[in-house]
């Protein structure tokens, strides 16, 4: 530890860029090694002052565009997932729920039988973030693939989470697993989407209802954001918007 110089450490933070770690990655990289060195420090385990002079990549607010699926490609998803495995079956309703609402795959996996209000026709979706439930109308195509999935796949047991395992033991599906789920399917489509899960999901949505002439209020609260500055993202991928700006005539101003 003591042979330990900020060279070494500037060497090691390149070595990640150069295998592909994101600026974020390498941001959250830098601060841990700070912490580390903070305590070797003290600890009198290295040379004093390193900890001050490790330099992270400098991160902007909102400098990523979030990736998703054109909606092209997530029809062509939902229509791969629509056949008679049982294993389709289930994943068709999930990502139906992941593509058309937007959530989130926690909130996926939290999602109990009693939150399906059929007489009423709506949907109580668990918004941990915002401390509260919220309600969405439960369109027919969804409820079309949740009720097949109801009758046809999901075993008959006492667990009231709506998604469950195909396989003993029967238990409900975590959020974690919900990830590899969206991940295979997009992955058979041969999509090349980083990353591939069920949170790009959300993105197409959120894009889809943005391309579809939704207000950015409208897209936050339908997504469960709990700041507007959460949906300003979306608008770095209106292209159709940014055209539009780039052929406006702006002579008249000179």
């Amino acid at each position: 530890m003591s042979a330990i110089t900020v060279a070494d450490i500037d060497a090691f933070l390149e070595s990640k860029g150069k295998q592909g770690w994101t600026r974020a990655s390498l941001a959250a990289l830098a601060s841990s090694l700070r912490s580390f060195f903070r305590f070797a420090e003290a600890r009198g385990w290295c040379a004093p002052g390193i900890t001050a002079v490790i330099e992270a990549p400098r991160l902007y607010t909102r400098e990523r565009i979030p990736e998703g699926p054109g909606w092209d490609d997530v029809q062509r998803l939902l229509v791969a997932t629509g056949g008679d495995r049982p294993a389709d079956i289930r994943d068709h309703a999930i990502l139906m729920l992941l593509a058309v609402y937007g959530l989130r795959r926690g909130e996926v996996a939290e999602l109990r039988l009693d939150d399906l209000d059929w007489e009423g026709e709506l949907i109580h979706i668990a918004r941990p973030k915002q401390r509260r439930a919220q309600r969405y109308p439960l369109l027919p195509v969804v409820g079309e693939a949740i009720l097949r999935y109801l009758r046809e796949v999901r075993p008959r047991c006492g667990h009231r989470a709506l998604f469950l395992t195909l396989g003993a033991p029967i238990r409900p599906l975590s959020a974690p697993s919900i990830t590899p789920i969206a991940h295979a399917h997009l992955s058979r489509l041969g999509l090349t989407l980083s990353p591939r899960g069920a949170h790009c999901l959300r993105h197409a949505c959120a894009s889809h209802l943005l391309a579809s002439g939704f207000s950015l209020k409208q897209i936050g609260d339908h997504l469960g954001h709990r700041s507007a500055n959460s949906t300003l993202s979306y608008t770095k991928v209106d292209l159709v918007g940014l055209r539009q700006v780039a052929e406006l005539d702006l002579g008249a101003l000179r």
